[in-house]
């Protein structure tokens, strides 16, 4: 009796140990099983959301003013969102710009502080180029003076035309106002590569002759320097170059009609009062370019996806979300 229950516990033992075993098995392939599939899903849907890694080139040349943003942008964009891509950002003037651009395997971009002019895209036009006009921000035109200068700190728009007209009828600055120093006014400016001076020329100016002896300069640092260094100076260029040289210059409030006003970002914003010196820049987009080269088109929707983020960063006051959103769907159809 012993010995059959004996044989007994032996048969259930070892029914029990094959039992085991054969679910020891199943969990052991299906844990496998389940981690793959998992280790797939995690895989693909990482391939889905990565951003492509991109190779070449992106050249940008044009508008000095406009450097200072596209150079905030190409620097964000090489170290945050593709490392193999080389964005150099030139400042050659808007002009001198379009000259680099509007040739056969020219710049993929040009900045500019104006429109393009009808000669510029007829020669787009005659060579097969379509070009994209990309608004990317608001500038206001700032007149700007020595930090000593305590007597010019505030005029009106007409003075500063006078200023700067060659019939204006002002060489002293006691033409302006008999209480102002008696002595010559210096005045300077961008040279005829900027569109900032041909901004000002065509429309604050509409086109007169500017002083004789009107000291123009093609680098903006040059300016900055001569104007810091000279008591009865006055110069303009962009609102950006001020604001980066507060230390060294002081804006000179514009009086429009209605109480003088100082440049800031609030004021050059749109519908801002100082609106009458205020102007869009852009970036033109060679499109065939963007079209050929992946890493063009990448940074043009990245620059736009960005634009209003950096804009203040750098002196310039953002443009509607409702024209950002336009480009940025124009340039995803390109894809």
């Amino acid at each position: 009796m012993k010995f059959k229950k004996y044989l007994l516990l032996l048969v259930l033992a070892a029914l029990a140990i094959f039992t085991v075993a054969c679910g020891t098995n199943e969990d052991d392939e299906n844990p496998e099983d389940t981690s793959q599939n998992e280790e797939n899903q995690e895989s693909e849907s990482g391939n889905e959301n990565e951003t492509a890694e991109l190779e070449g080139s992106v050249t940008i040349d044009g508008s000095g003013t406009v450097f200072p943003l596209m150079a905030r942008l190409a620097e964000e964009y090489m170290l945050t969102e593709q490392e193999g891509v080389s964005v150099e950002v030139g400042r050659s003037g808007t002009s001198a710009g379009f000259e680099k651009f509007l040739v056969e395997n020219g710049t993929d971009f040009n900045d500019a502080s104006r429109n393009i002019k009808d000669e510029e895209q007829a020669k787009a036009d005659e060579l097969g180029i379509e070009v994209k006009e990309l608004k990317v921000a608001l500038d206001g035109l700032t007149f700007v003076t020595h930090p000593d200068n305590d007597w010019a700190q505030e005029l009106t728009a007409e003075d500063l035309k006078k200023i700067f007209l060659a019939d204006g009828g002002v060489t002293k600055w006691s033409d302006l106002n008999p209480d102002f120093p008696d002595e010559e006014i210096k005045t300077y400016g961008p040279n005829e590569n900027h569109g900032t001076y041909e901004f000002f020329y065509e429309s604050i100016l509409e086109e007169q002759d500017l002083v004789e002896g009107i000291n123009l300069q093609q680098e903006y640092s040059t300016l900055v320097t001569l104007i810091s260094e000279d008591e009865n100076s006055i110069g303009f260029f962009g609102f950006g170059y001020y604001t980066n040289n507060t230390d060294k210059l002081q804006a000179v409030h514009v009086d429009f009609g209605e109480g003088p006003v100082e440049p800031t970002l609030d004021t050059i914003a749109e519908d801002g009062d100082y609106a009458p010196f205020t102007r869009p820049v852009f970036t033109y987009l060679n499109v065939n370019q963007a079209k050929e080269k992946p890493q063009v088109l990448d940074y043009a929707i990245f620059a736009m996806n960005n634009i209003n983020n950096f804009a203040g960063e750098v002196g310039f006051a953002p443009i509607p979300d409702a024209e950002v959103e336009e480009s940025i769907s124009f340039l995803e159809g390109l894809k």
